[in-house]
């Protein structure tokens, strides 16, 4: 098991580069109290664990244009809706995050997109596969 694999000081290691990203190894040592060179051993170690899986940005989607922020509950019309709907699902940058569900709905969905429009135009698509909730964010608390 991971969890057994990983301590409190990889744990502090992890927190300050989700902090950061950009850190050194140097610079997260400062914050736990380690060499340079052991957190990069530590970092390698927590990569082939597979606990840290990449480093990103974080975008802000309204400085770019992404003005509409949408969470989408979509249910399914038949079985074989599946495969297809999760392929438009993958290939479409709008949708942001796709998540199979159990309760209500089938999937999940988070999107970002220019402008209501933009966002009638998805939803057309959508109804290919099936219906749809929509929910529109009216402000991010966290």
């Amino acid at each position: 098991m991971v969890a057994q694999s990983i301590d409190d000081i990889d744990l502090a290691i992890i927190e300050a580069l989700m902090n950061n990203a950009l850190l050194t190894n140097k610079e997260v040592g400062e914050i736990v109290h380690l060499t340079g060179q052991a957190v990069g051993a530590r970092v390698r170690k927590l990569q082939d664990l597979g606990v840290i899986e990449g480093y990103t940005v974080r975008l802000n989607p309204e400085k770019v244009g992404l003005n509409v922020h949408a969470f989408l509950i979509v249910f399914m019309k038949s079985n074989e809706a599946h495969k297809p709907f999760q392929h438009f699902a993958r290939s479409n940058e709008c949708i942001t995050e796709v998540h199979r569900v159990s309760g209500e709905g089938c999937y999940w969905l988070r999107i970002r997109i220019g402008t209501i429009p933009d966002l009638n135009g998805l939803l057309e698509e959508v109804l290919k596969y099936g219906n749809y909730k929509l929910s529109l964010s009216i402000e991010k608390v966290k």
